[in-house]
């Protein structure tokens, strides 16, 4: 019993061990090979100037629920299309269909604004 526990650990130290070289070797193996192994001197954009803020520090929180919302009627654009090219051929169940999904996405919204999910405080 003593070596099945053994023989279990000596294949977990040997796999870590082949991941800490692996890793050491691909790192070794860039800085040998880099074009330029140091760091960049100047910034490739804004001419070479800092920028003034990180890049994502630059949208509110407050534009994550409008994006989503945005999203959900982008979709659901996508799903107008090919119901437009059967709407012909289903008929007037088709037309019920899109219509409660639409009053679904729109229960969705009105929910939002109720929670505040729109307000700009």
């Amino acid at each position: 019993m003593a070596d099945a526990a053994t023989s279990g650990w000596a294949g977990l130290l040997a796999v870590l061990v082949l991941g800490a070289v692996g890793v050491t070797g691909a790192f070794a193996v860039h800085r040998l090979t880099a074009v330029a192994p140091r760091g960049l001197t100047a910034w490739p954009w804004l001419s070479g100037w800092h920028p003034p803020e990180h890049a994502l520090s630059r949208y509110h929180a407050r534009w994550y629920p409008v994006t989503v919302v945005f999203l959900a009627f982008d979709v659901e654009m996508l799903f107008m299309y090919p119901w437009v090219l059967v709407v012909a051929d289903v008929g007037i169940s088709a037309v019920v269909e899109m219509f409660v999904f639409l009053g679904v996405l729109l229960l969705g919204v009105l929910w939002a604004r109720r929670e505040g999910a729109f307000s700009w405080q």
